[in-house]
């Protein structure tokens, strides 16, 4: 199951289209100087988005950890290519917040990155935990956005101090990144609402095959709960560029997991408690004599085998509903999960 994109982020890289200018001196040329920052600043930023895109649109484990590798490494070289450069006629403004943006962009991907993905078996063990992940996440993301933005002004404030004139600030690069963030955000909201019922649903299947009453009675409750609240949440979401899918398959599973606490695993909970109570009353049949046992023993035994047997059909006709419609629910889920990454996570290659 899919939890996230790998690696998303909600970067806006600006790539700044200098006016051609007669000379081609970094030294001497404002423009040419920047466009010597910005170029080794955009390879590096062109191979962090082939590896979001590779994460994203690939199951290949070893391809994906390639692209990663060689997104580390562009980042190396573009701090050696900006470490190299000199002051612009010792003004060291915008070399040093390049080197301040790539050496962060290189802890957030090396170091931070590292974390999260080293966060993820933990985030199954709960909900509360899954959220944190998530969570850390964005932070990170939002941790590489605001270095862009501080990025974006010292380039503003060096073109302004040099009379350079900023052509452009978009690009189709930058579109992706931006996109492929509104996509992260928008699939986590929606993820973390199928993940709680999800997990309190694995609580539940725990709590039946223990026979633990009392815990299936915790865990119905927190799940019929969850399954409303997430109802309700779903309905005040918008579709992500006109798709719908996430929110209907989401809307499916959180159906499901309201009906189960709600009707089939009261079902459960008569059979196990039919089945104690059977169960008392056969062993103290089991004292007495044929002898010592009266008509109403018999009676009451020959009904209690009765009740029982119905109670077991019933519930094996719940288990093989349930086993099937989680099944289906988790299919669906998992198979819209992987159509919406794939549709809209923008497609890139170096």
């Amino acid at each position: 199951m899919k939890k996230l994109l790998a690696c998303s982020c909600s970067l806006f890289i600006i790539i700044a289209i200098i006016k051609p200018a007669k000379a081609q001196d970094i030294t001497t040329d404002p423009g040419t100087y920047m466009n010597a920052i910005s170029g080794a600043e955009t390879n590096m930023d062109k191979a962090y988005m082939a590896y979001i895109s590779a994460s994203a649109h690939s199951a290949r484990k070893r391809k994906i950890e390639k692209m990663r590798d060689q997104a580390v490494e562009n980042i190396v070289i573009c701090q050696n290519t900006i470490n190299n450069l000199p002051a612009y006629k010792e003004d060291n403004s915008l070399r040093q917040s390049s080197i301040n943006y790539v050496a962060l962009c290189y802890k957030v991907f090396n170091e931070d990155y590292s974390h999260i993905v080293n966060m993820e078996d933990i985030a199954e063990r709960s909900y509360d935990e899954m959220q944190a992940y998530l969570l850390l996440q964005e932070a990170t993301n939002d941790t590489l956005e605001v270095g862009n933005k501080r990025m974006e002004k010292a380039q503003k404030s060096f073109a302004d101090k040099y009379n350079v004139t900023i052509l452009s600030q978009k690009s189709e690069l930058s579109d992706k990144m931006e996109v492929t963030g509104q996509v992260s955000k928008y699939y986590d909201k929606v993820y973390l609402l199928f993940y709680r019922c999800n997990w309190e649903d694995g609580q539940l299947t725990e709590a039946v095959n223990q026979k633990n009453v009392t815990k299936i009675e915790q865990d119905r409750s927190a799940l019929d709960k969850y399954a409303i609240q997430g109802l309700a949440a779903l309905d005040t979401l918008h579709t992500f560029d006109n798709d719908g899918s996430m929110i209907n398959a989401c809307k499916q599973a959180l159906a499901f997991y309201k009906d189960e606490a709600e009707k089939q695993i009261p079902v459960y909970t008569d059979f196990f408690l039919k089945e104690e109570n059977f169960n008392k009353f056969k062993a103290a049949m089991d004292t007495k004599s044929e002898s010592q046992r009266t008509k109403q023993d018999v009676d009451t035994y020959n009904k209690g085998v009765n009740d029982i047997n119905t109670a077991v059909a019933n519930y094996n006709q719940v288990n093989n509903d349930l086993n099937n419609n989680r099944k289906q629910v988790n299919d669906v889920w998992t198979a819209t999960e992987k159509q919406f990454l794939d549709t809209h996570t923008p497609y890139y290659k170096m």
